[in-house]
């Protein structure tokens, strides 16, 4: 027989913030939603952010050496030729790409024999380059400091700089987030983000750049964690898939307005400084306390019982709660608060080195974890698909924004039916099954099928990275979630990061990526086996919670099946509710201890029609006539 162990994890007092605490505030009412409104703001920012460095980090596709007339003998006279005739004789020609990039023709200082048989050394770059237009924009880190040919390796370094910085953000940030609370570290994060945003434009070198880029990365990061944790916790089970979803709409819709914001800013300080603008307009959540209140839910895990009450009697107030049915009910929901976690109650905080007790978390987060890396590093594999398909940038942005897209709408359409879990597992099932038949039929197949595979690896694989952000949320304690949750976003960072590290290599191992990452997504099936399921189900508030979450079976039991017992077990309903009892006593307590009540009972000034001895005459002749 299999040995059970147990894991004891130091828990706090708590009550069920679900069905004790979050009706009685209004639910998710207006309030709520309209907070939810304000979160999903900071997502467009973030976004636009991250998604300006496909633009910044772009090499132009044509670009050349600027001819050098000190390479060129003394009797040669640029007026004798046409412009492509003296390019034609100053740069070399390299079949299949045209203009040499990186090479100039030096020819002897006394000829003036300017055919191909005479003998022309070929030199590097001197003068700088002539660039096309880049994508959207006339200049960008590229153009600006010449990042090519020997320089070249910056371009990924710099990709690979900001996303470190995106893990340091998560990592340090989401335990931030436990620590300091949702809307401190938001504010702390918007703040600094604004502020670096600002002076990424005025960066002198590409040293100066990437260091900037790098400690943005890290804000930004913190930004989207504090936003998404705030969002969630304030959503009943029902809405959170919807509002998760919604806030990745914005991040798509930031997407599809950045080719077009690029086109009219031209220059990139001009675009870097109008992405930093929407995070200028955030720094108004300082002022407007409203919009970004603290999550009620992370007060109470954490036992900050004063402002725990605030925040409640806020919530309620803007949610214009009136409860009719219950004496003082403001008061018995404070008094349940008092009776659960005592007077002396001291507030504790937790980081993720609490996760050394406890081993279904660990797993949960263990899984998402691997799951988010596949989901993001394996898109490098179906992108570069599409960019042999069709060179022109704009084809292959599209079309990934498309994909992902497509991935929210299905999302929405089937989590909520057929579960997290499920869809999760199909995602990766999919993703695993197109990277493998592009590794292996990809030379048999037709550049159509090639694309339609690509397309539909590249769908499942964001989707299989949403739902897997979405899943950590939810099963990740409140107490722990920024810091789990972050430790899982930088797992997606590092699979982010790999495709650079492709492409600082010169694409050099780009086959064995591929494997790798195909591989790893038939290995996730089975791990995503062992998850929980977390729909419509409330989110786990202490670490006893989160240990306690159980996956489900595999497979359902056989309708045919007879399980009913011999003899019912249902017990019988009593009238005797111990939860309303406390509650009158709580109630009566207060009474009769405090001087002012918070409410007045209307008592009508004029005196009774009937003296006590006459209502109780009354009664006894009416009882004797029923007799009777």
């Amino acid at each position: 027989m299999a040995r059970e162990t147990t894991v004891t994890v130091n828990t706090l007092p708590s009550m069920d913030f679900e069905t004790r605490i979050f009706p009685h505030i209004g639910g998710y009412g207006r309030y709520n939603r309209l907070v939810v409104l304000f979160s999903w703001f900071p997502n467009f920012a973030v976004m636009l952010n991250l998604f300006c460095d496909v633009f910044f980090t772009h090499i132009p596709e044509s670009y050349h050496c600027k001819p050098d007339p000190q390479l060129l003998p003394s009797t040669f006279l640029p007026s004798n030729f046409s412009r492509q005739g003296y390019l034609n004789l100053t740069i070399p020609w390299v079949n299949g790409s045209g203009l040499s990039h990186c090479e100039l023709f030096k020819y002897p200082s006394n000829t003036s024999d300017f055919s191909e048989k005479v003998h022309r050394e070929r030199v590097s770059c001197t003068v700088g380059w002539e660039y096309a237009h880049v994508a959207g924009l006339q200049s960008n880190f590229v153009t600006e400091w010449n990042l090519v040919c020997s320089d070249f390796w910056k371009i990924p370094l710099q990709h690979i700089c900001f996303m470190t910085g995106w893990i340091l953000g998560y990592i340090l940030l989401g335990t931030l987030c436990d620590w300091l609370g949702r809307r401190r570290c938001f504010l702390l994060s918007i703040s600094l983000s604004s502020l670096l945003g600002v002076v990424v434009c005025l960066s002198s070198s590409a040293v100066v750049f990437l260091l900037l880029r790098l400690s943005q990365g890290v804000m930004l990061a913190g930004v989207f964690v504090s936003s998404y944790i705030a969002r969630l916790e304030l959503c009943d089970p029902p809405n959170r898939l919807m509002v998760a979803m919604i806030s990745s709409f914005f991040s798509v819709i930031a997407e599809l307005l950045l080719p077009g914001i690029a086109v009219l800013c031209r220059d990139w300080p001009v675009l870097q400084a109008v992405a930093t603008l929407p995070q200028l307009l955030l720094l108004s959540y300082w002022c407007c306390v409203s919009v970004f209140p603290e999550s009620p839910r992370w007060l109470m895990a954490t036992a900050q019982i004063p402002q725990l009450k605030r925040s409640l009697r806020e919530f309620s107030t803007r949610n214009g709660v009136c409860l009719q049915d219950e004496i003082y009910p403001g008061e018995t929901l404070l008094s349940e608060i008092d009776t659960a976690f005592g007077e002396d109650c001291q507030p504790r905080y937790f980081s993720i080195l609490e996760l050394r007790q406890t081993r279904v978390i660990w797993k949960n987060c263990l899984i998402l974890s691997f799951t988010l890396f596949i989901g993001t590093g394996i898109q490098y594999c179906f992108t570069r698909n599409l960019h042999s398909y069709s060179s022109n940038f704009y084809f292959s942005y599209f079309l990934r924004v498309m994909t992902g897209a497509l991935a929210c709408v299905f999302i929405c359409l089937s989590v909520n039916h057929f579960g997290r879990r499920g869809m999760l597992l199909l995602s990766a099932i999919i993703t695993g099954l197109s990277s493998l038949l592009l590794l292996a039929l990809t030379q048999y197949l037709r550049g159509g099928l090639v694309l339609v595979l690509s397309v539909v690896g590249l769908l499942f694989s964001q989707a299989l990275a949403m739902l897997s952000v979405l899943f950590a949320c939810e099963v990740m304690p409140t107490v722990v979630r920024g810091g789990c949750l972050g430790l899982v976003l930088a797992a997606g960072c590092v699979g982010m990061a790999a495709s650079s590290l492709m492409e600082l290599q010169n694409n050099g191992g780009y086959f064995l990526h591929h494997v790798i990452f195909a591989s790893f997504a038939v290995l996730s099936v089975l791990s995503i086996m062992l998850l929980p399921e977390s729909k419509r189900k409330p989110l786990p508030d202490s670490l006893k919670e989160g240990e306690n979450q159980r996956r489900p079976p595999l497979l359902l039991p056989r309708p045919d099946r007879d399980d009913l017992p011999l003899l019912s077990t249902r017990p019988r309903l009593s009238e005797y509710n111990p939860d309303n009892y406390s509650r009158l006593v709580s109630a009566t307590r207060k009474m009769l201890t405090k001087e002012s009540l918070p409410y007045r009972t209307a008592v009508p000034m004029q005196a009774p029609l009937l003296s006590d001895s006459e209502t109780q005459s009354q009664e006894d002749g009416t009882l004797k006539e029923v007799m009777s």
